[in-house]
C-alpha cells in the first residue's frame, strides 16, 4: 500500500527536505518577578560581603606603629605642689605672749578616757560561742516599756479615720434618704383633690370630648382617639377610687 502511494524510485526523493524544527514552549516567567526583585533589593544590605566600593588606600608612611591603639588617659594638669595655704608665721621667741586670757575648759577631764562597758552576752557552748542578750529574747526587753500593752498611735489614727469616714457615709446616706423620702398627704389635701381637681376639671374635660365623638367611627384616627379617651377615663376612675378608699397616701417631695 505504501508502494502505491509513493514509489521507491522517484525524482522527488532527491529533493532536499526541510527539517521540521520542534517548537518549544516559551519559558515560564512568573508575573510576580518584578515584585520579588524589588523586595529583594529593598532588604539587601549594601556592601555587606564585598566591602565598600571605593576605599581610600592608606599611605605607606602611616603604617601601624607600636602602642598606637592602646587607650590613652586624658592629659591633666600637673601640680608641682599639693601643700595647703600658707599659714601665719610662728611667733618668735622674743615675742611677748598675750596675757589674761582665761578659759573654762577643764583639760584634765577631757583627757580622761571614758570606760567602755562590754555588751551583755551569753555563752551558749563550750567553744565560746556567744550571742547578745538584747537580741536573743532571754532578757525581758519589750515588757518593760512604758507603753507596753497599749494600742500604737498609728492604729489609733487609722481607727479614727475609719470612724470618721463611716460617719460621713452614714450622714450622706441619711441625707439621700431624706431627699428621696415621700411626703404624706393630709386629710384636707385629699378631700380638696377629690372635690376640686378630679370631678370639676379632668373628668369634665374627658367626658366632654367623649360626648363629642361622632356616631359612626370608621377611621383609624377616630378609633385611636376613642380608645385613648376610654383609657384616660378608666385610669381616672381608678385614681378616684384609690383616693376614696385609702386615707394614708404619700407623694414625692417637690
Amino acid at each position: 500500500m505504501s508502494d502505491s502511494q509513493q514509489p521507491p524510485e522517484s525524482v522527488y526523493n532527491h529533493l532536499s527536505k526541510e527539517e521540521s524544527k520542534v517548537q518549544k514552549a516559551p519559558r515560564y516567567v512568573s508575573k510576580f518577578r518584578q515584585a520579588v526583585i524589588l523586595e529583594n533589593k529593598a532588604t539587601k544590605d549594601s556592601m555587606k560581603t564585598m566591602g565598600p566600593a571605593n576605599v581610600e588606600m592608606p599611605s605607606p608612611d602611616k603604617f601601624l606603629k607600636k602602642h598606637s591603639k592602646e587607650p590613652k588617659l586624658p592629659e591633666g594638669e600637673f601640680l608641682t605642689c599639693t601643700c595647703t595655704v600658707r599659714k601665719p608665721p610662728v611667733p618668735k621667741r622674743t615675742d611677748i605672749p598675750p596675757m589674761e586670757i582665761h578659759t573654762k575648759k577643764d583639760f584634765s577631764q577631757t583627757t580622761v578616757a571614758v570606760p567602755v562597758k562590754p555588751t551583755p552576752a551569753s555563752v551558749d557552748s563550750r567553744k565560746g560561742d556567744k550571742q547578745l542578750l538584747e537580741q536573743s529574747g532571754l532578757v525581758p526587753k519589750y515588757v518593760l516599756k512604758q507603753d507596753y500593752g497599749e494600742v500604737p498611735a498609728y492604729l489609733q489614727k487609722r481607727r479614727e479615720e475609719e470612724t470618721k469616714t463611716q460617719e460621713e457615709y452614714e450622714r450622706f446616706i441619711a441625707e439621700q434618704k431624706e431627699q428621696e423620702a415621700k411626703k404624706r398627704l393630709s386629710e384636707e389635701e385629699r378631700q380638696s383633690i377629690l372635690k376640686v381637681s378630679y370631678p370639676t376639671i379632668i373628668w369634665d374635660h374627658f367626658h366632654r370630648e367623649y360626648q363629642c365623638l361622632p356616631l359612626i367611627i370608621d377611621t383609624f384616627s377616630k378609633k385611636a382617639h376613642k380608645k385613648r379617651l376610654e383609657e384616660a377615663m378608666s385610669q381616672l376612675e381608678k385614681d378616684i377610687s384609690y383616693f376614696e378608699t385609702y386615707t394614708i397616701i404619700y407623694k414625692p417631695k417637690d
